[in-house]
């Protein structure tokens, strides 16, 4: 079941030494959440495993993140990333997150396991410019288009820059 959430500008700030844990299947199904995920999202337990893991993306998150984070972990490689989720009730909570392809004992891609961290204040700020831009670009470009838009803008953001994705979100 899909919630229907409406945003709010209600903002929790991870405190220093949460982390966010969760596991996924290689389709994005929640396999596991620890506390501080049920806290911040809101949603119980039950409400988690069994969902897809973008039961908390926020409407402000552009999707060619989710593009770059797909395509970086069918490589079976980890991505950083700074991300707004959405809680159950429409709040919403900026995380830095890692996320890690999970193996079996012959080496196959199981799942993906992600930990998440209370970001710095000046990399959201510069993440939100950047995502906004990111949406306006989403927008311009239509339903069809609007995740390589997106992807296309950040990708010559960054080859301006001189830097790869992973730099330039480490550097932040």
């Amino acid at each position: 079941m899909k919630y229907k959430i409406e945003p709010t500008r209600q903002e929790r700030v991870m405190r220093e030494n949460d982390f966010i844990v969760s596991k996924t299947d290689t389709k994005g199904i929640i396999t596991y959440a620890n506390r501080i995920f049920i806290e911040f999202s809101k949603y119980s337990e039950e409400e988690l495993i069994g969902k897809q893991h973008n039961i908390i993306r926020h409407p402000d998150m552009p999707r060619g993140v989710f593009k770059l984070l797909w395509d970086t972990l069918a490589q079976e490689k980890e991505i950083f990333a700074y991300v707004k989720n959405m809680s159950k009730d429409g709040g919403f909570y900026w995380v830095f997150t890692n996320v890690t392809p999970s193996y079996d004992q012959q080496g196959k891609v199981i799942g993906y396991y992600s930990v998440r961290r209370k970001p710095k204040p000046e990399s959201v700020e510069i993440c939100t410019g950047l995502y906004s831009a990111m949406l306006e670009a989403e927008r311009k470009a239509g339903p069809k288009h609007a995740m390589q838009a997106s992807l296309e803008l950040v990708t010559g953001i960054l080859a301006d820059k001189g830097v790869s994705y992973e730099e330039f979100i480490l550097s932040i």
